[in-house]
């Protein structure tokens, strides 16, 4: 990386996230008033995720699964309580517009690993925690290379090729192919299942 790269793209990245939320705005309220009706409150889906440095701070997304529960108050399964609204939502990637102020405020950049879950950084090889060097991303190169239809090994991979090349060009070529990605609706689901399964370390599969 130039000393150039960090300052260019975090200014990058607070122009396009104000810019981004000014056009988008009126987008936001539909669909929030939307998820409000097709599938209930929370609208918005708050979590816990690792940063840079593995830094936590918490992601906003749009709400895409109802809160139902069992008879023993236990959750049902990923896949019985999303709604076709919020397949859609996750197949148009419109569940993730609300990560623009995750940008604003410096947690995300619009080009970068994708932050998981705080769980799996227990599972990380030495090799696999420098995802962390850099901040994590709304898109990143392992989306616009199979998104959630390859193994985490591949996936993990892509991340680390990622922080070894990363470069204004570089991500500019990636926002490019994720717009493709998205209207072409490429790997938002494993082809065998409809959620990744959880990462358990080297070997997981997908």
């Amino acid at each position: 990386m130039s000393r150039f790269y960090r300052p260019v793209k975090r200014t990058i990245d607070v122009v396009a996230s104000v810019i981004g939320l000014l056009i988008v705005w009126p987008l936001l309220a539909i669909i929030a008033v939307l998820v409000w009706w097709r599938i209930g409150r929370p609208i918005l889906f708050r979590q816990d995720r690792p940063g840079k440095n593995a830094r936590i701070f918490r992601i906003y997304k749009f709400t895409t699964m109802t809160g139902v529960r069992d008879a023993n108050g236990q959750l049902l399964p990923d896949e019985e309580r999303t709604s076709r609204f919020g397949q859609w939502l996750r197949r148009t990637s419109l569940d993730e517009l609300p990560q623009l102020f995750n940008v604003l405020r410096g947690d995300l950049s619009l080009v970068g690993p994708r932050p998981l879950l705080v769980d799996y950084l227990r599972y990380y090889t030495k090799e696999q925690a420098r995802r962390h060097i850099v901040t994590p991303g709304i898109t990143g190169w392992a989306q616009v290379n199979g998104r959630n239809d390859v193994s985490w090994d591949q996936r993990l991979a892509h991340d680390l090729w990622y922080v070894d090349h990363a470069s204004l060009a570089l991500d500019l070529k990636i926002l490019w192919l994720t717009l493709l990605t998205v209207i072409r609706s490429e790997g938002v689901t494993p082809r065998d299942r409809e959620f990744m399964p959880p990462f358990r370390g080297t070997g997981s599969s997908a």
